[in-house]
């Protein structure tokens, strides 16, 4: 008996690179989680411009672009979630915070990346250069990435993973952003499939 497949969506505002190393992730095709096929089965933006757009298209995965009055008081895009049966949110450098109903509808289903150990360095604002920034200015010595459950703060749910890496006396904003980024690809997409299969053994 074939495994029912588990669909995640990926939201994005830029570029996509943590994107697209997710769906390069779960695209190998002896890759499952728990037992269940794992696939990108939308990507949802709300840049018309963005380049995670693209990689949709290269990619062969549908897109949804999203307007802000129906995000935040609309139904959040629930049909349109519903219809193509996806169980996990993934957010990817998305840069809208995430309305309550939409919350509520995934509980526990929704989960994001920071670029830094939260609980410093977060919350409204934090984000892309402007963390890499505060972070060198303060003369840390080390820096990382937090995988964290979305709730309805900035950067404020459960951190579920973090992993860090040394700043030296001649890093800048942009060599850390490089270290930051090896990172985010490194274990972005193995915990997400980790915290898939505990979502899994929870409630099969």
């Amino acid at each position: 008996m074939k495994e029912k497949q588990i669909s995640i969506a990926l939201l994005a505002s830029g570029k996509g690179s943590n994107a697209q190393q997710i769906i390069n992730y779960f695209q190998q095709k002896e890759h499952t989680v728990a037992g269940h096929p794992v696939v990108v089965s939308l990507i949802v933006c709300n840049k018309p411009d963005a380049g995670v757009l693209e990689i949709a298209k290269k990619e062969g995965i549908p897109s949804l672009l999203i307007e802000r009055e129906e995000f935040f008081r609309g139904n959040h895009y629930l049909d349109e979630l519903r219809k193509r049966d996806i169980s996990f949110l993934v957010l990817a450098g998305f840069l809208w915070k995430i309305p309550s109903g939409l919350i509520h509808a995934f509980p526990d289903r929704i989960i994001n990346i920071h670029p830094a150990l939260l609980p410093a360095y977060g919350g409204k604002g934090m984000y892309g250069p402007a963390v890499h920034q505060a972070v060198i200015a303060a003369g840390e010595k080390e820096s990382g990435i937090s995988i964290h459950f979305v709730d309805d703060q900035y950067d404020h749910g459960k951190i579920f993973f973090q992993a860090r890496c040394s700043i030296s006396k001649e890093d800048t904003a942009e060599s850390l952003a490089e270290k930051i980024h090896a990172l985010e690809h490194d274990h972005y997409p193995q915990q997400i499939a980790r915290w898939i299969e505990t979502k899994l053994s929870l409630n099969p």
